[in-house]
C-alpha cells in the first residue's frame, strides 16, 4: 500500500478531518497553535474564547500585560511562557506586518514562538498553502506505517510525506494524519484490532528503536 492509499483509507475512517483548534481570523488560528505546544487541542479551546474576546487581535495583544495573557490561560501547560510568546509574537506582527499574520513561511518562521510546525499549520489551515505540519501524531503513524524510519527527525519526516504524497493532498492528508494518531493509532493502547494497516504496521520495531536509545 503506498502513501496516497494510506490516506484513502484514513479518509474513509474520518472523513470530517480537519483543524480542532477553534479560531475566526489567521491570527487567532496562529495563536492558538502557538498555546497548542505541548497540551490538547480540547484544552486550547477552553481558553481561547475569553482570551479572544479580550484579544481579539495582534494589536490588542501587543499592548496586553504579560500577566494579564497568562491569567486566561493559566489552566494550560507552560502558560507563562505561552503568554510571553503570544505578547512578543503580537509586538512583532505590529512592527513589521501592521499586525496581519504573513503567508510565507520565513517570515512565520521568524515570528517569537513561531516554529516550522506551527508556520505550515497557519500556511495550511489559514491560506491553503500546500503544506505539512509535523506534530506527534503524524510523527508517530508515519513511523508506524512505515513512511518514514525511527531514527528520522521531523524535518526528515516531512520531506518523505511531501514527496510520497500528492501535492494537492497535503493540507487534507494533514488533519487526517492526526486523527488517525489522535483516534485510533494512539500513542498508548492503539487500536491495532480493528486497523485498516496492521498487517504492515512497524509499531514493535519503533518501540524497539526507542529502548536502544
Amino acid at each position: 500500500m503506498n502513501a496516497n492509499e494510506i490516506v484513502d483509507e484514513m479518509e474513509k475512517l474520518f472523513p470530517h478531518a480537519r483543524c480542532e483548534l477553534n479560531h475566526e481570523t489567521p491570527y487567532q488560528l496562529l495563536a492558538a497553535v502557538v498555546l497548542s505546544a505541548q497540551t490538547t487541542d480540547a484544552s486550547v479551546n477552553r481558553v481561547t474564547p475569553a482570551l479572544f474576546a479580550a484579544y481579539p487581535d495582534a494589536a490588542a495583544m501587543a499592548e496586553a500585560d504579560v500577566n494579564d495573557i497568562a491569567h486566561y490561560i493559566h489552566s494550560i501547560g507552560l502558560y507563562r511562557n505561552k503568554a510571553r510568546s503570544l505578547k512578543a509574537m503580537s509586538r512583532a506582527l505590529m512592527e513589521r506586518y501592521n499586525g496581519e499574520v504573513p503567508s510565507s513561511f520565513n517570515d512565520l518562521e521568524s515570528l517569537p514562538g513561531v516554529g516550522r510546525k506551527t508556520a505550515n499549520v497557519v500556511r495550511s489551515v489559514a491560506f491553503d498553502i500546500p503544506s505539512f505540519a509535523v506534530d506527534t501524531h503524524v510523527e508517530r503513524v508515519s513511523k508506524r506505517l512505515g513512511l518514514a524510519k525511527p531514527e528520522d527527525d521531523v524535518r526528515k519526516v516531512e520531506e518523505k510525506l511531501k514527496r510520497k504524497i500528492d501535492r494537492d493532498r497535503w493540507n487534507q492528508a494533514h488533519h487526517d494524519f492526526i486523527f488517525f494518531g489522535r483516534y485510533q493509532c494512539t500513542a498508548r493502547n492503539p487500536k491495532c484490532e480493528d486497523c485498516p494497516f496492521a498487517d504492515f504496521c512497524k509499531k514493535e520495531k519503533l518501540e524497539a528503536y526507542k529502548k536502544k536509545r
